[in-house]
């Protein structure tokens, strides 16, 4: 490597020392061409008008807008009917805490584990995930609700039982 040359530029350069060393003593042409480079494109370019200079302007030209015909796309597959919006179910519509603690139905009577089984079928039945999306507000609203008096059932039977 020559001093702040890639090898393949002293490779290069070397050839093309070579080859001007042959053209001057022999007067014959090399079998490359000297100066093939940007300049090569430049040179190409002259005669090229400005408007066809951008690099879009080839596709442009080439396009024949008259003879194009007009396709109309169909869908291959009939659209299917969309299906009607889901209807609420009926105990979803009841949000009060009153209506929820009557669903619940706690009494004196039950346990730990007998309050964690009402959580579990009530949020079985009632949790915002297993409804539709537009009724998840009220199925929201229905779960905080009777966590609520769960949590205030299992307060009073750990007070109780001290």
């Amino acid at each position: 490597m020559v001093f702040g040359q890639s090898v393949f530029q002293s490779v290069l350069e070397r050839l093309d020392a070579q080859e001007a060393e042959a053209s001057e003593s022999d007067g014959s042409r090399s079998h490359r061409i000297q100066g093939l480079n940007a300049s090569f494109a430049a040179a190409v370019r002259e005669g090229i008008s400005a408007a066809s200079m951008r690099p879009d302007q080839a596709y442009i030209d080439n396009l024949e807008f008259n003879d194009v015909p007009i396709v109309e796309v169909t869908p291959a597959v009939e659209l299917a009917e969309p299906e009607p919006p889901p209807v609420m179910p009926a105990h979803l519509a009841r949000t009060a805490p009153e209506e929820v603690a009557a669903e619940l139905a706690i009494s004196s009577a039950d346990t730990p584990h007998s309050l964690s089984d009402k959580r579990r079928s009530f949020a079985k039945a009632n949790h915002p995930d297993g409804v539709a999306p537009a009724f998840r507000d009220n199925a929201t609203a229905r779960m905080m609700i009777a966590n609520l008096l769960i949590d205030e059932a299992l307060y009073r039977f750990s007070r109780q039982s001290r």
